[in-house]
């Protein structure tokens, strides 16, 4: 019943959203939904959503109106994306997940253990790679205007109530929630787990239940969804970076000046820089790592472990990934791979 009628409040909302113009008092509205809690100084989708906001709004002195739609208000992650398709919206945060369904050369960057550091997530994303996937998507679904990858918290650890994983054979036989995405579940399989995807919304009671012993995501995101409560340990280790994927509706884009565009895209990679910056400071602080060694057993992956993870996993997803791809998938993997090499090698060796 509760879901019930919280679909008829957002159907209600969204046909009161379509009902109205664009302009009021020669503004242009801009709104914008997204997953998460309304909290900017709790996850990094609202911290770039309230930068973005804040931004747009004043560099056009009020000209462009942004109105934020978080926690699910309108929708689903999926569904949000329809939206902005669809102009219901104009603009959200998309995950991998639920961008896959529509664009599913987005499993490139589901490469395990392809990255040393979140210095080279950003020298990737915001590089010739970066440019070359948000080009592709804006042609493959012809609707929408791709702006960057802000950050959804980091690197991925896993979460579980069964043991403290610190070999590859601890591993073995722990249920996993992944996304429905065959890349994210070839890599528990790969470990020995057993990969189950579930929709995120039923992630807590699944794992509060034992309908599932474990789940992976970045540590802000096990902060602010409470998995400490229902989990006892916490594994770092670092495999897989799945950024947003920030994007507008195409014909609201099109539609505003040179100069409100200039605005946009500022705001945008000033958001960006803010979701970074919150999730290492959650990482570093009491509402991130440091709280979280408080309530849970947690441990980081030996050098030699992290090896032996490392080459259970990578061979196997960049070959599925191969089989899996087109022809243009599979160019934007090679991409990919070259560019996260050079991040790497150049990072490390200054």
């Amino acid at each position: 019943m509760k879901k019930i009628i919280t679909s008829i409040a957002a159907t209600s909302l969204l046909a009161t959203l379509a009902a109205m113009p664009l302009t009021a008092n020669a503004e242009k509205v801009l709104r914008f939904a997204h997953d998460n809690k309304a909290d900017m100084m709790e996850n990094p989708a609202h911290a770039f959503t309230g930068v973005f906001k804040n931004i747009v709004e004043a560099a056009s002195n009020g000209e462009i109106r942004v109105e934020i739609y978080p926690s699910n208000q309108l929708g689903s992650a999926k569904e949000h994306i329809q939206m902005v398709r669809d102009g219901q919206i104009q603009g959200t945060l998309s995950s991998t997940g639920a961008l896959a369904s529509y664009y599913p050369r987005i499993g490139v960057l589901d490469v395990p253990f392809a990255f040393n550091s979140n210095a080279s997530t950003y020298e990737v994303l915001d590089g010739s790679f970066g440019k070359a996937l948000a080009a592709d998507i804006d042609a493959s679904l012809g609707d929408v205007k791709v702006l960057g990858f802000p950050d959804t918290g980091g690197f991925f650890s896993v979460t579980n109530s069964k043991r403290a994983i610190n070999t590859l054979e601890d591993f073995k036989g722990i249920r996993i929630r992944t996304m429905t995405l065959p890349t994210h579940q070839k890599i528990i399989q790969s470990l020995g787990g057993e990969a189950y995807p579930l929709a995120w919304g039923e992630v807590y009671s699944s794992l509060q239940t034992g309908v599932i012993d474990g789940q992976m995501n970045p540590i802000p995101t096990v902060t602010f969804a409470k998995f400490d409560e229902v989990q006892e340990y916490l594994t770092l280790t670092n495999h897989l970076f799945a950024p947003y994927t920030l994007m507008l509706n195409k014909a609201f884009y099109d539609g505003l000046t040179d100069e409100e565009r200039k605005i946009i895209h500022f705001a945008a990679q000033s958001g960006i820089v803010a979701g970074r910056g919150l999730s290492r400071v959650i990482e570093a602080s009491e509402r991130g790592l440091e709280g979280l060694k408080k309530t849970m057993k947690v441990n980081a992956l030996s050098a030699t472990e992290h090896e032996r993870f490392r080459e259970a996993t990578q061979p196997v997803v960049i070959e599925d990934i191969r089989q899996s791809q087109d022809g243009k998938g599979v160019e934007l993997l090679d991409l990919f791979l070259n560019e996260t090499q050079q991040a790497n090698d150049k990072l490390y060796l200054n």
